[in-house]
């Protein structure tokens, strides 16, 4: 059982990171955009990342995504024997 839990646990992870870098430059405005900021910094920097709100949908997006998964790994979906059969690999 703590097996399965540190491999969900993993598997969890992971997939919060990805989830991260996807919703990382939602919403971003640079202060070449903003026409300014202080000067001597780079153009491209953003003015306000908010990334509380970016944690907190990185966290709900990963949920539900993760959910999914294990819902499709529960009904039999995401079975090794039918994603190598669906590869055309011998099992």
């Amino acid at each position: 059982m703590a097996y399965q839990i540190s491999t969900a646990v993993a598997i969890y992870f992971v997939l919060w990171w990805v989830v991260l870098f996807l919703t990382l430059p939602f919403g971003v405005r640079s202060q070449h955009e903003e026409g300014g900021g202080p000067p001597g910094t780079d153009p491209g920097a953003p003015i306000m990342a908010r990334m509380g709100r970016k944690l907190i949908w990185t966290t709900l997006i990963s949920a539900v995504i993760f959910a999914i998964g294990m819902w499709a790994y529960q009904a039999g979906y995401l079975s090794i024997e039918r994603l190598s059969k669906m590869m055309g690999m011998p099992f």
